[in-house]
């Protein structure tokens, strides 16, 4: 990468030492621990950041509290407005609150409960309106002038990348022989502030950034590409179709490379964190994970660290994420059997599969909605087995005695 004048930046490693002390004592220093079994796993040394153990579960309250601080006197008393995702919702509720400053936040439909329960328990008046959160800005920029309220932007700010930068201080103080950084992409406040402070303590450091595919708008601004961007993503909180400038600015600069990764793989590495680490991200803390599991030659005997940005995820969806995994190991499998209606075929199947090993789940019938003969019905079975191997030597047995099986 060229070498470039990072004090000519709009933010600096002063600006985010300044954050650093302006946050310090109200903001977690979160632990940064290395994972030996990911490590393994993924060909390299891996340290985890875990800003999911925030008070708020993500790293958007020191950018927050960093800004509010800044606020004068009027500012304060006549409030502030901001939209967001979740996580700089209640990053600004939470801080705002213990600052004594009214706050609304607009948050775009869709947001996960979560989200807005947790926003609303710290305090502030919430509006849900957009469909995304470049609707829900507009609306919050139009809201707040009217009402004379300070915006408190959740990534294009100096204020605000200064202070998520202070997550790269604490990871280089802590493992100094870090070679690679990978962090997630929304707008690009926290890779932003990251780059600036680890470029300028350590310039030969790699910072990778990581965007879900299905928004990937951070890479197209940076390699004039035109990926298109739609969809529901896992990865809600970094589902940003318009990037900040400030943001694109220093990324520009100071990021060695974006990776894209898909929905399969952001829900293997957030299910692989529950499995291994006993730790609970959202799909965007999830997708550095997913990125180094995804392209293990860029990261082969590297010292890697990975930031877990957030851990706001409703408790069905982890409860999906998880269960599709197990499909996915095969350990959990749906099958379809055609069997004669008769007296015995049921205790005929299920006696294969319990001496195969196999565990069952549901069991159901369907003898009405089937193109099967009228004197044939189909099984329906959602099994348990111990991997791949085992649901191969299950499907064998079945074959084996002339039962027509299938995986659905």
């Amino acid at each position: 990468m060229t070498a470039i004048d990072l004090t000519a930046l709009p933010v600096t490693l002063s600006d985010v030492r300044a954050a650093a002390d302006t946050i310090g004592g109200a903001v977690l220093a979160t632990a940064c621990n290395q994972s030996r079994t990911l490590g393994e796993i993924c060909g390299c040394n891996i340290w985890l950041k875990f800003e999911n153990l925030q008070f708020t579960s993500s790293f958007k309250e020191r950018g927050a509290l960093n800004r509010l601080n800044a606020l004068s006197a009027e500012q304060r008393e006549r409030g502030v407005i901001a939209m967001s995702a979740g996580n700089h919702a209640q990053g600004v509720a939470y801080n705002a609150r213990r600052l004594g400053i009214p706050a609304t936040i607009v948050m775009p439909v869709g947001t996960p409960m979560v989200k807005v329960e947790n926003t609303k328990r710290h305090g502030a008046d919430v509006i849900i309106s957009g469909a995304t959160l470049e609707e829900a800005g507009t609306f919050a920029r139009e809201h707040g002038a009217a009402k004379g309220m300070t915006m408190i932007h959740p990534y294009d700010d100096p204020l605000i990348i200064a202070g998520q930068g202070t997550v790269a201080l604490e990871m280089l103080a802590v493992v100094p022989e870090l070679d690679t950084l990978v962090v997630p992409i929304g707008g690009g406040g926290l890779i932003s502030g990251m780059a600036v402070a680890a470029r300028a303590l350590k310039p030969g450091l790699r910072i990778i950034g990581v965007q879900a595919v299905l928004y990937p708008s951070m890479f197209n601004a940076i390699n004039a590409s035109g990926l298109p961007m739609r969809g529901d993503t896992l990865a809600e909180g970094i589902a940003v179709k318009s990037p900040g400038r400030i943001t694109t600015e220093i990324i520009r600069h100071l990021v060695d490379d974006i990776l894209l990764v898909t929905e399969p793989q952001i829900e293997r590495a957030l299910a692989t964190l529950i499995s291994i680490e006993k730790t609970v991200v959202e799909g965007a803390g999830a997708v550095g994970l997913a990125a180094v599991l995804a392209h293990p030659a860029q990261f082969a005997g590297r010292n890697v660290g990975l930031v877990l940005s957030g851990g706001n995820i409703d408790t069905r969806l982890i409860a999906s994420v998880l269960t599709r995994e197990l499909a996915r190991e095969g350990r959990l499998t749906q099958l379809s059997i055609d069997i004669v209606d008769r007296p015995g075929q049921l205790a005929a199947v299920s006696t294969l599969l319990a001496d195969a090993g196999a565990n069952i789940i549901e069991v159901s019938h369907q003898r009405t909605f089937s193109e099967l003969p009228a004197k044939a019905t189909l099984l329906e079975l959602v099994i348990e087995t111990r991997d791949q191997a085992h649901l191969n030597d299950v499907m064998t047995r079945l074959t084996a005695a002339n039962f027509q099986a299938r995986c659905t």
